[in-house]
């Protein structure tokens, strides 16, 4: 952590004065935005190929398999290893997928078959650099603004999201799927490129994280705290059964008639919601009620998704989709205070680790989830029934998890865990 001169105490401006942390967010935000615009293109190009919602869930799939057997050796690396050098590698095999995307568009793609191998290489970047990015974090500013960080976090990644997606559209809309991919390849090299600037901080080297039992060590932790294990699980398996934006493709071609550029959008509508709730958030934080906030977003999330479902008019359906980025934020931001203020610093790869674990499954077996859904009962029906159980979901977890249904603070978590 750098320390030079003299730096006000609080604020947004305090935290962007740590030069590491600030170049550790470009860095991300570069990384995000070229993630999505991969993912519009990926998803459009397969959709065009073949048509089958179902192949649009083998993209998440893809991801999740080896993101699922990775993750936890990850988070035991993350936490004996340098976390910076880790983040960079995973960016520089981001680099490597994008390259290999462009080239065999360049060359002439005409199965899915190519696009799926490479999205298990980018399952495997992702595994390693989700716990290595989440424990970096803490280590970057001092704790009285982890708060502030973790909003400026969440802000610029949403504003990643809610960029990426249009760019993402309008480059596949007017240049087609190599344009997208080679620009992807592009902001990753500036992605590596900050990462050389941020320092490597001084980290709590676990000395018990080898073997079996350290990489179960994460799971053991999270499991032991109801409030955190509760707050983990129900935003998996929200988003796992709620997820619609796999079969926007879908939605955009054959629902709403939009197009690429129109896809672009509605992948991004998401991202606008969140990142409004996420700026307020970082000039105000949930300091009361975390609970009942969290359980309010994730059925708010709920209603969204099955109005989502039946619409028919591109308008009210960015509207919705915006309305349930905003909501799912809320869920979003308590879950990650929870776990990094939770967590002791020579556990946070692992824990870090188990939380992607979670979120992993939510998004891409979430994806898989819909396309599987979708080829079966059909699009329109395979969303509405993912939102009706997304609300069953909220009800089962609020009778479950009474503590952390009824948490008011954050500080509360420590006296609440103590006493389980």
């Amino acid at each position: 952590m750098m320390n030079q001169g003299s730096r006000p105490k609080t604020g947004f401006s305090a935290a962007i004065s740590y030069q590491s942390f600030t170049f550790f967010q470009v860095a991300k935000i570069l990384s995000s935005l070229a993630t999505q615009i991969q993912t519009v293109a990926v998803g459009a190009q397969v959709y065009a190929l073949t048509h089958q919602p179902m192949d649009l869930g083998v993209i998440g799939l893809s991801q999740f398999l080896p993101f699922l057997l990775l993750v936890l050796p990850a988070g035991q690396a993350a936490d004996r290893y340098d976390r910076r050098a880790l983040l960079m590698g995973c960016f520089a095999l981001e680099l490597i997928c994008g390259a290999a995307l462009w080239w065999f568009t360049v060359a002439g793609l005409a199965s899915p078959l190519p696009v799926f191998a490479v999205m298990v290489l980018f399952g495997v970047a992702r595994a390693f650099s989700s716990p290595a990015a989440s424990a970096l974090m803490p280590n970057l500013v001092p704790p009285e603004l982890f708060s502030t960080a973790v909003g400026i976090s969440s802000s610029s990644w949403q504003l990643s999201v809610i960029a990426g997606p249009a760019l993402g559209g309008l480059l596949y809309a007017f240049g087609g799927p190599a344009i997208a991919y080679l620009t992807v390849a592009a902001l990753m090299v500036v992605a590596v490129f900050c990462m050389q600037w941020v320092k490597s901080p001084s980290q709590s080297v676990s000395h018990d994280s080898t073997g079996m039992k350290g990489m179960m060590d994460g799971l053991s932790f999270v499991r032991s705290r109801p409030v955190i294990f509760g707050a983990i699980s129900l935003d998996l398996f929200a988003v796992l059964f709620g997820g619609a934006t796999a079969l926007l493709p879908a939605y955009a071609m054959d629902v709403l008639h939009v197009g690429p550029a129109g896809l672009g959008w509605l992948r991004a509508s998401p991202g606008i919601g969140a990142s409004l709730v996420a700026m307020g958030l970082t000039a105000r934080p949930i300091e009361r009620r975390v609970g009942h906030a969290m359980f309010l977003g994730v059925l708010v999330f709920a209603v969204a998704t099955v109005l989502f479902s039946v619409s028919v008019n591109f308008w009210w359906s960015l509207f919705l989709l915006a309305v349930l980025g905003a909501a799912d934020m809320v869920s979003v931001f308590v879950r990650q205070m929870m776990v990094q203020i939770e967590t002791p610093d020579h556990m946070r790869g692992r824990v870090g680790a188990v939380s992607s674990m979670f979120i992993g499954a939510s998004n891409e077996l979430g994806e898989f989830e819909s396309g599987v859904t979708a080829a079966w009962l059909g699009l329109v029906p395979s969303v509405a029934l993912g939102g009706i159980a997304t609300l069953v979901v909220v009800a089962v977890w609020a009778m479950g998890f009474p503590a952390l249904r009824n948490m008011d603070r954050f500080a509360d978590m420590k006296r609440d865990d103590a006493g389980c």
